[in-house]
C-alpha cells in the first residue's frame, strides 16, 4: 500500500522501466537507486548485471520486504534512510549511476542535495530522475522562457540535460493526477566550486523569492557599488528572470557578504 505522506507512486509499467534503464549502460556498473519502492525497477537493474547496487528507502515496511526479496543477492545493499538526511556522497562509489523515481514532494530537494556535492566532478557519471512534469520543465527552464528560475540556474551550473521523456499517470500505482518526466543528466566537469554552489543557492533564493521585484535593492545588499559597476551593462531595473545564468555566477564570484 502506497503512503501518501511519503509521496509514493510506484512505477509498474515494464516498457517505461526498460526505457529508463536504456538511457545508460548498467552492466558492471555501481548503481544507486533512490526510493526503490517494491523493487520493480531494481528487478530490471539486476537483470543487467550491475557490479553493485545500493538501495536507499525511507519506508521501514518496504525495506523489510526488499530485504526478504533480495536476501541472496550479494552485490545489493539496502539503507533504511531518509535521502535528505543521508550522506550519499560518502557511500557513492566511483563511476556510479544514480537512478530514482523520486517522491514528488521532495524531488527538487533531492536534486539540489546532489548538485551541492562537495566533490566535483562527482563520483557519478549519469543521473536519471523522474519528476513531476511541471517541475521537470522548471529544472530545464531556459533563459527568457517562463520556466526559467532558481532551480534552472542551480541545475545549469553543474549538470547538463542529455535526454528527457514524459510518463503517463497510467504507468503508476496508485495513479497520480499528473504527468511525470524522466530527465537524464550528466555532470559538467568545468563547474563552480562547492563553496560557490552553496553561495549560488542562497543568492538565487534571495532574487527569485520575489520574481516580480526589480533587482536593485537585493543586489545592493550583496555587492559594493564598484562590484556592481564591474558587471557590464547590468540594468538595476531588471527583474530576476532578466539575468542570464552567467550573471548569477558572476554575482556569486564577486559576493563576499554571503559565506
Amino acid at each position: 500500500m502506497a503512503k501518501k505522506s511519503l509521496g509514493q507512486n510506484f512505477l509498474i509499467d515494464k516498457n517505461i522501466i526498460k526505457k529508463i534503464l536504456n538511457l545508460s549502460n548498467i552492466e558492471n556498473r555501481n548503481i544507486v537507486e533512490i526510493g526503490p519502492g517494491n523493487g520493480e525497477l531494481t528487478d530490471e537493474i539486476l537483470k543487467k548485471n550491475p557490479k553493485s547496487i545500493l538501495l536507499i528507502e525511507k519506508d521501514f515496511e518496504l525495506v523489510k520486504k526488499l530485504e526478504k526479496k533480495y536476501l541472496n543477492i550479494s552485490c545489493l545493499k539496502i539503507y533504511n534512510k531518509d535521502i535528505l538526511k543521508f550522506d550519499l556522497e560518502k557511500v557513492l562509489k566511483k563511476e556510479s549511476i544514480i537512478i530514482g523515481n523520486l517522491p514528488y514532494n521532495i524531488s527538487s530537494q533531492i536534486l539540489v542535495k546532489i548538485i551541492k556535492f562537495k566533490k566535483w566532478p562527482p563520483n557519478f557519471f549519469d543521473l536519471i530522475f523522474m519528476f513531476q512534469k511541471e517541475l521537470g520543465e522548471k529544472i530545464m527552464g531556459l533563459y527568457q522562457t517562463s520556466n526559467y528560475g532558481r532551480i534552472s540556474v542551480l541545475t545549469d551550473s553543474r549538470l547538463k540535460v542529455i535526454k528527457k521523456f514524459f510518463v503517463s499517470p497510467n504507468c503508476f500505482r496508485p495513479k497520480p493526477k499528473i504527468t511525470s518526466m524522466v530527465i537524464h543528466f550528466k555532470p559538467k566537469s568545468n563547474s563552480i566550486s562547492s563553496k560557490s554552489i552553496i553561495k549560488l543557492e542562497k543568492i538565487t533564493n534571495i532574487f527569485f523569492s520575489n520574481k516580480r521585484k526589480m533587482i536593485n535593492k537585493n543586489i545592493r545588499k550583496l555587492l559594493t557599488k564598484k562590484q556592481i559597476n564591474s558587471l557590464d551593462q547590468l540594468n538595476l531595473n531588471s527583474r530576476p528572470s532578466d539575468l542570464k545564468p552567467d550573471i548569477y555566477y558572476k554575482i556569486t564570484k564577486l559576493c563576499k557578504r554571503i559565506k
